[in-house]
């Protein structure tokens, strides 16, 4: 059985991956074992070390670099029965919300080519949309599991920090490894297998207070609007309270702008072996001084707080946004960093991760052809309670995985 299911999923990298390039490498000697994870394939965003695969970062730098031992997360999900088929695509040094670099092809949404698949971690979740995977394993420091999630039409889960161990190197302490799935209970037992906790049994949430954003100053797309409010009424009909909750994003972005710059700054690499637009971000983060980065850290982290902790431990059992500001556009569109779109699109996500809390996003269905998610967030450590009521949503008429058009 366990054969079977790895060349199932290599034959239909076969089939789709030269129009989707998903992956960047490909172990066609994958093998699993028994166990937990036993005919699970995974596919592992190209950031995270495989022990014998490429570990190149997306970047110049590293695209002769061949890992030496697996990361954390990887050797758990190894040792469970799980077969790893091998790296996906991401921009250079993760620092970008679409899927191009310099060494590799743009990676496709597998519903529309030339669409975005959202960033970072775009191949793991392209990966997993299209088939050609069980479950992928992604990063996310301001957004980069559940961008993708939600252009893919799949399920993305930012666990809380630390929940899920890693060796990757984070001096804002923001980036958490993380699950990508077509289902709720996929993303349930890859966390429960790479944050080593077996899953609580945690009763279906009933009347829980939920706060919902479903508008804000900057705007958003209507598309992404409606699914939200879908959400709310879906959630209202299954016997939760929902109140709208006010949403202020543009002081959590402007503080990342500055710790994101100096986060670059720390790969150990001459700045003109990058592309110019990671070159520019890292000499701006290598022109900053301590006042500056710790002024910015807490100018955001105060902002999240607000936005994000205050509702959660005064009033909310849950908080419920869009995933994103925008739906997926044209991959030679995706928004650079610090733009005015770029605010727009990632301001239901980025004021998550500094406030140190999980999230999930959970497709929302379908407008003009593309997919929409929407994000739920709960308390800090409380994964299984958020997974049981994201699992909720998704049973919800017009939520959950549907696959994208043109793939057998």
């Amino acid at each position: 059985m366990i054969v079977e299911v790895i060349q199932a999923h290599l034959e239909a990298i076969d089939r789709h991956d030269s129009r989707i390039h998903a992956y960047v490498f490909v172990d066609r000697e994958a093998r699993g074992s028994d166990g937990l994870l036993s005919g699970v394939t995974v596919a592992v965003k190209d950031n995270i070390p495989v022990a014998g695969m490429p570990w190149t970062d997306a970047s110049a730098v590293w695209r002769d670099r061949i890992a030496d031992q697996d990361d954390i997360a990887v050797a758990r999900v190894r040792a469970a029965g799980a077969a790893i088929l091998g790296k996906t695509n991401l921009p250079e040094l993760a620092a970008a919300v679409g899927t191009t670099n310099a060494i590799f092809p743009a990676t496709n949404n597998p519903w529309r080519e030339g669409i975005t698949p959202g960033g970072s971690s775009g191949g793991s979740a392209a990966a997993v949309a299209a088939g050609m995977a069980t479950v992928g394993i992604g990063t996310d420091m301001g957004g980069s599991i559940r961008i993708p999630a939600s252009c893919c039409g799949i399920v993305g889960l930012r666990p809380s920090p630390d929940r899920v161990p890693s060796r990757l190197v984070d001096p804002a302490g923001l980036s958490v490894v993380g699950e990508l799935g077509r289902s709720v209970a996929d993303v349930r037992l890859l966390f429960s297998v790479m944050a080593a906790d077996a899953p609580h049994a945690v009763p279906a949430p009933k009347g829980c207070r939920i706060g919902v954003v479903d508008t804000t100053a900057l705007g958003m797309d209507a598309a992404c609007a409606d699914a939200c409010r879908r959400a709310a009424d879906a959630l209202k009909a299954a016997g939760h309270r929902v109140e709208r909750i006010p949403w202020e994003s543009e002081k959590v972005t402007a503080g990342y702008a500055v710790v994101r710059r100096a986060s670059m700054a720390s790969f150990p690499a001459d700045p003109a072996l990058f592309a110019p637009g990671i070159r520019k971000l890292v000499e701006q983060g290598r022109a900053l001084g301590a006042i500056d980065y710790f002024s910015a850290f807490e100018s955001a982290t105060g902002a999240a707080h607000e936005v994000v902790m205050r509702p959660l431990l005064s009033s909310f059992d849950f908080l419920l946004t869009p995933t994103l500001g925008l739906v997926p556009m044209a991959i030679d569109e995706v928004p650079p960093f610090l733009s005015e779109p770029y605010g727009r699109y990632i301001q239901f996500v980025l004021p998550v991760s500094f406030a140190h809390t999980p999230a999930v996003s959970v497709p929302a269905g379908v407008h003009d052809g593309l997919p929409v998610g929407v994000q739920l967030v709960g308390r800090s450590g409380r994964e299984w309670e958020l997974l049981r009521l994201a699992e909720q949503l998704e049973a919800a008429d017009g939520f959950g995985f549907q696959r994208p058009p043109g793939l057998d």
